[in-house]
């Protein structure tokens, strides 16, 4: 089986023991590891550039500019912020700077792994239930989403369901808040999908992310 090689930025060394355990049974293999910033920008450009590095940049100061770092190291590896610091504005400025994925340390295995297989594929992934603290735009008094919404062709009713999606309400939720059926949400979704050129409800959330979508949800 082709292994991906993966490198680890982390302070805790239990935690980084614990991960290259997990890895061991799986499809990756970890070539690096490091627990400061400074640490993986002298020892990650040594050897071969890994395929993934996931991060956990909470004790090292600011998550943007971490994440940063680690992107114009390494160019083309994909940098996945794996942390126990649940934090909103870090997430929006972690994926604002270029990361690849959000994730939080209390993760099943299982999603770990199919997360960063999303990630090789190119896929952004991150928590669903993170996305309705951004709802508002703001979050501890910083401007995370400027930019007015802009709705390219979407109807009245695509708008809100995509507004929906962003605070993680599932399809049962959707219809109930806007009196509609579920098999009409389904409908609409699909429409809303192939419109803004995503394959899942995922993508769909961060392209509400991308593109302004941060006001509260429109009213049925």
């Amino acid at each position: 089986m082709e292994t991906t090689s993966i490198a680890l930025v982390d302070q805790n060394r239990l935690a980084r023991e614990g991960l290259k355990a997990l890895f061991a049974a799986e499809e990756f293999s970890v070539v690096s590891e490091a627990s400061s910033l400074e640490e993986a920008l002298r020892e990650i450009p040594a050897g071969a550039e890994p395929r993934l590095v996931l991060v956990d940049p909470a004790p090292m100061g600011d998550t943007a500019q971490v994440v940063r770092s680690l992107k114009d190291s390494c160019r083309h590896a994909h940098v996945v912020v794996l942390t126990g610091h649940l934090e909103a504005h870090d997430m929006a400025e972690a994926i604002q700077a270029g990361a690849d994925g959000f994730l939080m340390k209390d993760i099943s295995v299982a999603g770990l792994v199919q997360s960063l297989r999303l990630v090789l594929m190119g896929e952004k992934v991150f928590p669903s239930h993170l996305a309705a603290m951004l709802i508002s735009g703001r979050t501890a008094g910083h401007e995370i989403l400027s930019a007015a919404p802009s709705p390219r062709g979407l109807s009245r009713r695509e708008t809100q369901i995509l507004q929906r999606l962003l605070g993680g309400d599932s399809n049962k939720m959707i219809a109930n808040a806007l009196g509609i059926s579920e098999a009409t949400i389904k409908v609409h979704l699909k429409g809303l999908l192939r419109k803004i050129d995503a394959t899942n409800r995922t993508q769909a959330a961060i392209w509400a992310l991308n593109n302004g979508f941060g006001a509260a949800p429109a009213a049925p």
